[in-house]
């Protein structure tokens, strides 16, 4: 039987072909030509660009190009405390880029923007040395701490705060480290800050 025919396309839908578990499921090049899931028969009569540069037709089907992939590893290089900080943001900054891909990572503010919606993954390993007192380091989003870690043994000549965390992130919402109790007092070397988009929404 011929597909059923639509009102005239206002946008080109590249062709997909996903093969998992036994299913087929193909999108034509345009807009009038169908896709078919497993045998059976279906038309795409529109089609849109999403916000995260995907294509979501009138469906609800939404296509993510290659270009959703986004990660980032920060860490210290040295212990001098940035000018930038002077106890007053208390930001925890990182002076050195391992991984940006996406460049949604800003070094210099050391702040991570979501560039879309979806599920983040989140860690940081903040070091502190030998200086008999406690630090708590919040991951903030927002402005708001989401979670905290903290280190405080005394017997100990470098110790860390460490956490992780998964995220329902909104496209523009920031995250950053912030030392919400004591000081580093040199402990800034080896810090790490780590995100990755595990799947978009």
């Amino acid at each position: 039987m011929a597909p059923a025919s639509c009102p005239a396309p206002r946008a080109t839908l590249p062709m997909l072909l996903l093969l998992g578990s036994g299913i087929t499921f193909s999108l034509g090049q345009n807009d009038t030509e169908p896709i078919v899931l497993e045998g059976k028969c279906l038309v795409v009569c529109d089609s849109s660009p999403s916000a995260d540069g995907g294509v979501t037709s009138s469906l609800g089907i939404s296509v993510r190009s290659g270009s959703a992939k986004v990660a980032f590893s920060a860490v210290r290089g040295t212990n001098h405390e940035p000018s930038e900080m002077s106890n007053k943001s208390m930001t925890i900054y990182f002076d050195q880029v391992l991984v940006n891909i996406g460049n949604h990572f800003d070094l210099k503010a050391s702040v991570f923007q979501a560039p879309r919606r979806g599920i983040y993954s989140f860690s940081f390993h903040v070091v502190k040395v030998y200086n008999r007192q406690t630090i708590q380091v919040n991951l903030m989003q927002n402005e708001y701490p989401v979670i905290s870690a903290f280190a405080g043994d005394q017997d100990v000549t470098r110790e860390a705060a460490s956490n992780g965390v998964l995220l329902h992130l909104e496209r523009e919402d920031k995250l950053y480290l912030k030392l919400e109790r004591g000081n580093l007092m040199g402990g800034w070397k080896y810090s790490t800050f780590s995100g990755f988009l595990v799947f978009p929404l």
